[in-house]
């Protein structure tokens, strides 16, 4: 194979890897350890941070790409590789990416969605529910079985999640005693009585739940369209799980473009006053004059020209759907940095006129050590706050523009897409429901689990909050 890097994928790793770094350094410096520390301490906050990683896991493992080698025909002693970029999760999925039927399914159907002519073997043709060539094709044909093989398969996902669960949690338990020089017996009795300082009990239990979604995935996805097939036969479960990359890089690459803009705008405005502010609040307010979607459409419509007009830096269509999707992450980036702009201003405002402010500037200290060391410390909580919370914001937001036409490309899967491909659905007769259920069901939860979570870091980082 040869390993393909994307543009959003090199963006990922460095996420991830400045991720691990702050992680390092927080847990030696007490005064950022202690907020971090009180924010796990709610069994929610918890709970929505095991849910938030099993997506990131999903993220990650979808941003691992690579090329397979085509066979060698013997014409050439050159190496040809395959057009098609796949992921680790492609790998993984196997043959739920690659079982495609004719057209629609419903969930854990047998047949086909719609009536269609059948021509039997005497000549004869009959109106009926054509077989799947890979949904319940372990079933008699008449699809006989398929409860009793369901409850099946799900009993042998749930002892699995219950032998997985037992096992994390007696690692954890001698983990934790070895940390805390008591037993791993003792350890367990204190986790289960929900008696240790974080809530160990909660994130086992919901580890255990996601793994009991994983081994029901695994056991009835090999057999089963779980959610249902879309109108070309593609497995929608599928195509959920390959959203999850899409949904992560709208909400965390167009948070990191928007940082920057924000943060040195809006403290040296509300710093520095006079010319500089009045320059800083007209750039942002004709920023918000324009209307949105009406720049993204723009920007994206000029790029599709310059790809169409360049064909020779792409040479597949990932590569193309990827640089557009990094573009939107840019627009929407600078599109959305006003709103944190103007709350740092009015912090910069405030902090300036504070007592160690005023000495700082009397001893001659310089104005960027001021910034650096005084100002922006002391609002680090509202740029985190604003993070966290705008986070589920622009997932939504990638949904609406690509129901619109201007998000995503097209041929690249994302919740916004398949909900744009589910409109039509909802007018026949009767309704193919569960292409729009599917996206609308990992949107809600992604967007649940970062809301609790912002929610808990606003409480344990917001000073007025820890007053009351």
């Amino acid at each position: 194979m040869m390993p393909v890097l994307l543009w959003t994928d090199a963006l990922i790793f460095m996420l991830t890897a400045v991720v691990i770094i702050f992680v390092i350094y927080a847990r030696s410096k007490p005064h950022l350890r202690t907020p971090w520390y009180r924010v796990f301490r709610g069994r929610i906050a918890a709970a929505s941070v095991v849910v938030l990683l099993a997506f990131i896991v999903v993220g990650l493992l979808d941003s691992l790409h690579f090329r397979l080698q085509l066979e060698d025909n013997g014409n050439s002693d050159a190496t040809h590789y395959s057009v098609a970029v796949l992921s680790v999760l492609d790998v993984m999925l196997g043959p739920v990416r690659t079982q495609v039927e004719k057209t629609y399914s419903a969930p854990f159907a047998t047949h086909l969605f719609a009536r269609e002519t059948i021509e039997r073997e005497d000549g004869t043709k009959l109106r009926a529910y054509p077989r799947l060539q890979y949904g319940g094709r372990h079933l008699p044909a008449s699809g006989e079985g398929k409860g009793r093989d369901i409850l099946q398969r799900s009993l042998l996902a749930l002892v699995e999640a219950l032998l997985a669960g037992t096992i994390i949690l007696y690692a954890t338990a001698a983990l934790l005693g070895r940390r805390s020089g008591r037993s791993s017996r003792r350890m367990r009795q204190l986790i289960i009585a929900r008696q240790t300082m974080l809530p160990w009990r909660t994130i086992i239990v919901t580890g255990t739940f996601i793994l009991l979604l994983v081994f029901l995935a695994v056991n009835l996805a090999s057999a089963f369209h779980v959610l249902g097939t879309d109108k070309v036969g593609q497995d929608v479960f599928y195509q959920t799980l390959k959203s999850i990359r899409t949904g992560l890089l709208i909400g965390t690459l167009t948070t990191l473009i928007m940082l920057p803009f924000a943060i040195f705008m809006g403290i040296v405005a509300g710093y520095a006053r006079g010319w500089t502010d009045d320059v800083v609040q007209y750039i942002y307010t004709t920023l918000n004059s324009i209307p949105g979607v009406l720049l993204i459409a723009a920007s994206i419509l000029m790029l599709q020209v310059y790809i169409a007009n360049h064909p020779e830096y792409f040479e597949t269509t990932v590569e193309r759907a990827d640089i557009r999707l990094l573009f939107l992450c840019i627009i929407l980036g600078i599109t959305s940095w006003t709103g944190l702009c103007r709350l740092l201003r009015g912090e910069a405002l405030k902090l300036r006129e504070a007592e160690y402010i005023q000495a700082a500037t009397s001893f001659g200290v310089a104005h960027g050590k001021i910034i650096t060391r005084h100002i922006l410390p002391n609002v680090m909580h509202v740029v985190l706050i604003t993070v966290v919370l705008d986070f589920s914001g622009l997932v939504l937001a990638e949904a609406v523009l690509s129901y619109v036409g201007v998000g995503v490309d097209p041929t690249m899967n994302s919740w916004g897409n398949m909900i744009n491909s589910a409109r039509l659905e909802m007018a026949r007769e009767p309704v193919v429901w569960w292409s729009l259920f599917s996206a609308f069901l990992f949107m809600f939860v992604l967007v649940l689990a970062a809301n609790l979570f912002s929610d808990a870091v606003r409480d344990a980082f917001d000073p007025r909050t820890r007053e009351r």
